[in-house]
């Protein structure tokens, strides 16, 4: 398997905070203890080989995270009891991807929470958050 010596992603058992909730042949969903603190039970989902960005998964790969993703789910259900999720990936830069290997985060949210009912778009369609004209 393709492996990048630094990345966490490739690498989660070398983090004695990443946990290795569930895997399948080609991915594994993962929780990381420092992220707990404040997102709980959040996780993400990424391929075992290395892939920068989402748009270089191969179909098998695609398959085993849609089969994650519902374990995820029940297993999120179970133990946590959210009111909803929020599911993402962020490619590029731009967008504030951190770690360059594709990653779907997979998010609890929480009626009580304070940003409930704050999704991705929230934050997108903020005023703030228009492009400046380019001259």
């Amino acid at each position: 398997m393709s492996k990048e010596a630094n990345c966490p992603f490739c690498n989660p058992h070398q983090d004695e905070n990443q946990n290795i909730v569930f895997e399948n042949e080609t991915c594994y969903f993962l929780q990381h203890a420092k992220e707990q603190d404040v997102l709980e039970g959040s996780g993400v989902i990424v391929p075992k080989i290395h892939r920068s960005d989402t748009f270089q998964l191969s179909q098998e790969e695609w398959n085993d995270t849609y089969e994650l993703l519902h374990k995820a789910k029940e297993y999120l259900e179970y133990n946590y009891s959210p009111d909803g999720f929020t599911l993402g990936w962020n490619v590029g830069k731009a967008s504030n991807q951190s770690v360059n290997h594709s990653h779907l985060h997979v998010i609890p949210r929480y009626n009580d929470e304070p940003f409930a009912g704050r999704g991705i778009r929230y934050w997108l369609k903020q005023p703030g958050n228009k492009r400046r004209k380019q001259n």
